[in-house]
């Protein structure tokens, strides 16, 4: 954006208050330091799960590195609790779903989009998320989610966006769908123990549920668009003003990332272990997202339709190629 908006702050709570994120680990914050030796120190909020495995591996491989980038990844609940802290400096950069971006923007919060993250891989029933339900559950496909309770890992986000999407293409009502907010981590136990009817899970929390039983019913990636693309990493206006030869490195370095770890899934795999608790079987099993390096356009243009059908983006609409350009 060119201007900044009044009241940022006040914005800026709003849309931590809407998501009801979880808060993210604070460090040292303030913006990207360099040593002595020119390297450019640099912090990425992030969500602790299989999307983000191309960064882990970058860094692995000494893409970032090359360029005079040393990352700090710090974990935080969801992208709408990343926001905040990349557009405050407590990061450079951050993950997150294009949804949340999508409504920041249209709040006037000043985030730029600068390389894709991660997309659905399009195959329903076997894409890196899905709607699960216990075993023996009445809940027989994505119509049946309504009037039932589904857990998302942030509300009025792509996760119930594209499940509404995926209930209205089955013939169901999407108002009539309850949406509750639980951790991925802890969706698993909550379908299992009936607290919620349904979970819409990424991995490795898929996996992981599907080992107890459970069952899934709906892939709303795959069903809302088989290209979408589902996050991205961004920095925030400021930044990419004051700073774009950083900018340009970290796109470059994470767009390297993003092509190995689409040639190397068996690398891209195996980094997870070095981030998360997945091994075994789990590790084995688990659905890969797609990681393609451009951005697919048509995909966030559906997504954007949805989000004001959802009456996500009030009276206003997201400019998309301001955002993701």
């Amino acid at each position: 954006m060119r201007r900044r908006i009044p009241g940022l702050v006040a914005v800026l709570s709003v849309i931590v208050a809407a998501a009801g994120c979880g808060s993210s680990d604070s460090g040292d914050g303030g913006s990207s330091s360099s040593g002595g030796d020119g390297t450019a120190r640099v912090k990425v909020g992030i969500i602790p799960i299989v999307d983000v495995a191309p960064l882990y591996l970058g860094q692995k491989k000494g893409f970032f590195d090359s360029r005079g980038i040393e990352l700090e990844m710090v974990s935080a609940q969801g992208g709408a609790a990343i926001i905040p802290g990349v557009v405050s400096g407590q990061f450079q950069f951050g993950f997150s779903n294009t949804t949340s971006l999508m409504v920041a923007q249209v709040k006037g919060v000043p985030v730029k989009s600068v390389v894709n993250g991660a997309a659905s891989n399009g195959k329903v029933g076997g894409d890196v998320t899905g709607v699960g339900v216990r075993k023996d559950s009445s809940i027989k496909s994505a119509e049946d989610l309504a009037g039932h309770t589904v857990a998302v890992n942030t509300l009025r986000n792509i996760g119930d966006t594209t499940v509404r999407e995926s209930v209205r293409v089955a013939g169901g009502d999407p108002s009539e769908v309850e949406f509750v907010e639980i951790p991925f981590d802890q969706m698993p136990a909550a379908v299992d123990d009936g607290r919620v009817d349904a979970a819409w899970m990424g991995e490795p929390a898929m996996t992981v549920a599907k080992a107890q039983g459970v069952r899934v019913v709906a892939s709303p990636f795959a069903e809302t668009d088989p290209e979408l693309t589902v996050a991205t990493y961004f920095t925030s206006a400021e930044l990419a003003k004051k700073d774009p030869g950083l900018v340009k490195k970290f796109t470059e370095a994470m767009t390297e990332s993003l092509r190995y770890a689409t040639d190397h899934p068996d690398e891209a795999r195996q980094i997870l272990t070095t981030y998360t608790k997945i091994s075994g079987d789990v590790l084995t099993k688990l659905t890969l997202p797609s990681w393609p390096p451009d951005i697919d356009t048509a995909s966030l243009e559906k997504l954007a339709s949805l989000g004001e059908r959802d009456g996500l983006f009030g009276d206003k609409k997201p400019d998309l190629d301001a955002l993701f350009s």
